[in-house]
């Protein structure tokens, strides 16, 4: 493979309340995704808890769950040399977010990416710290949660200063929502080919047992080129893996970094925006 060659995976799985049994399900997903060899696998929104939202969940819930099953899933990382982000929670000592766990293939924490834009969430507070760039399996990487994708400026951003792949994570509205399905579709697509980024989308599937599940969404994982292209896509239903090796020679950034330098209304906006993105 060549230097500006990864492979990347977006690990479509289903999970409910039990943190312990959803760990053992990302475990299994990380050994297939080393049995292939992939070198960065992101999971769905809220992986570890099922995205549930209820009060006395949280009420109840130890912090010290989500430090268990993310030690377990940190040595995964370092032992098959797989980036791994999981959606995942922490609790600061005041307030729960609602966060992506980045780890590096050394199974470092590198960063808790807090979800900015909260869907109606009543359990935790938006993150009010800067945009990350973390570079994981030698990809600079910046990071959006479910209701983000609204917001361009949280891609648009890190993207001008030097992002090659938004790790989008999710756990959108289900199927029955069906008026949504078309948004849910182009958002992503817009944020890679906008900035002329790569995108890795990790979606909850449908729950085929039980469809209007809170827990569940439709599915479509999916990872874009930053030409606006699916490369490879999920169905609705089902624990899944799709997987492609991306170029990052194709992942320039222009679009985000022209509204940076062309003397337009916009640059100075915009130039002062980006000294929210931090790069790790």
């Amino acid at each position: 493979m060549a230097n500006n060659e990864v492979k990347i995976a977006a690990c479509q799985l289903l999970t409910g309340e039990d943190v312990s049994a959803n760990t053992v399900k990302v475990l299994q997903q990380i050994e297939a995704c080393a049995e292939i060899g992939v070198q960065l696998a992101a999971f769905p929104e809220g992986c570890l808890f099922g995205y549930c939202c209820r009060a006395d969940y949280w009420e109840h819930i130890s912090p010290q769950v989500f430090k268990e099953a993310e030690a377990e899933i940190a040595e995964a990382a370092r032992r098959h040399g797989i980036a791994v982000v999981v959606g995942s929670a922490h609790h600061d000592g005041a307030n729960w977010h609602n966060d992506l766990a980045v780890f590096d293939q050394q199974g470092l924490l590198k960063y808790r990416y807090g979800k900015t834009f909260l869907a109606g969430e009543q359990w935790c507070i938006n993150n009010r710290g800067p945009l990350p760039i973390v570079e994981l399996g030698g990809v600079s990487c910046c990071f959006i949660i479910c209701h983000d994708v609204r917001y361009p400026e949280l891609v648009k951003l890190p993207a001008a200063m030097g992002a090659q792949l938004c790790i989008f994570c999710s756990c959108e509205a289900g199927l029955l929502s069906e008026y949504k399905l078309s948004a849910y579709r182009a958002m992503p697509i817009s944020r890679a080919t906008e900035n002329g980024i790569y995108l890795l989308m990790a979606n909850t599937p449908a729950n085929p047992d039980d469809i209007r599940s809170p827990g569940s969404s439709h599915g479509n994982s999916k990872i874009i080129h930053p030409d606006g292209n699916v490369i490879k896509e999920a169905g609705f239903f089902g624990d899944d893996i799709i997987s492609s090796t991306i170029d990052l020679s194709q992942a320039s950034g222009s679009q985000a970094k022209r509204t940076y330098n062309e003397d337009t209304i916009l640059r100075e906006w915009f130039q002062q925006g980006c000294e929210f993105v931090v790069k790790l």
